[in-house]
């Protein structure tokens, strides 16, 4: 008797029912009006009548798909961290053989800066939040930003070993003040004085955080 070769199935996965597939998209409407209003209010001002308001549906719904304010606020963090982690993989894969590791970190930088101009970066929260707490239990939020941080390290200690950045700072301070260009107050008050456009903003930003103040 001839065995029979197993083959991999070729069949595609099941469908998901259209009850399901309306739950998921009332779930990604809710994350996209916390990511909008964490980025437009905070998470302090931010209320669940707002969110609630903003997706059309009455607050008792809201909790059926999550629990407390901080698991929404968690929802819309984690899916900020799994665009970096995407635009991260899109970096380092369309990358001509060369490329500085300096010149990855500013891409990064002006990504999270554009994010922030675009009203799609949640403000992060403070140091007493309850959010924060929640973060550091949310294994999605917490391997994200593990990953993402481990990224950008190889890229910082690359360029402080090849002098494109001063070896004398920690490699984690350097990795912070990235960070912190996804939340810099800078970019909304340029922005708001109405003198200059997103692009402008960025290559100013991106010029006093690599290049700093001093004249050459």
């Amino acid at each position: 008797m001839v065995n029979a070769v197993l083959k991999p199935s070729s069949e595609p996965p099941p469908k998901r029912s259209f009850r399901a597939q309306m739950h998921l998209a009332r779930e990604d409407a809710i994350v996209t009006a916390v990511n909008r209003l964490l980025a437009e209010k905070g998470f302090e001002a931010m209320t669940v009548d707002e969110v609630a308001a903003e997706v059309g549906i009455a607050k008792a719904s809201l909790y059926k798909h999550f629990p407390s304010k901080e698991d929404l606020a968690a929802a819309a963090m984690v899916r900020v961290m799994d665009r970096a982690r995407a635009f991260l993989d899109k970096l380092a894969g369309e990358a001509p053989a060369g490329t500085r590791p300096l010149d990855q970190l500013k891409a990064v930088a002006r990504w999270t800066m554009e994010v922030q101009l675009a009203g799609e970066m949640p403000s992060l929260p403070s140091e007493n939040s309850s959010l924060r707490a929640a973060l550091t239990t949310n294994k999605a939020y917490v391997d994200g930003l593990m990953d993402v941080s481990e990224r950008l390290g190889t890229w910082i200690t690359a360029a402080q070993a090849d002098g494109s950045l001063n070896p004398a700072l920690p490699p984690i301070a350097v990795l912070y003040t990235l960070y912190a260009r996804a939340c810099d107050p800078v970019l909304g008050f340029l922005k708001g004085s109405g003198q200059y456009d997103d692009a402008q903003i960025v290559d100013m930003v991106l010029g006093t955080c690599f290049d700093g103040l001093r004249a050459r």
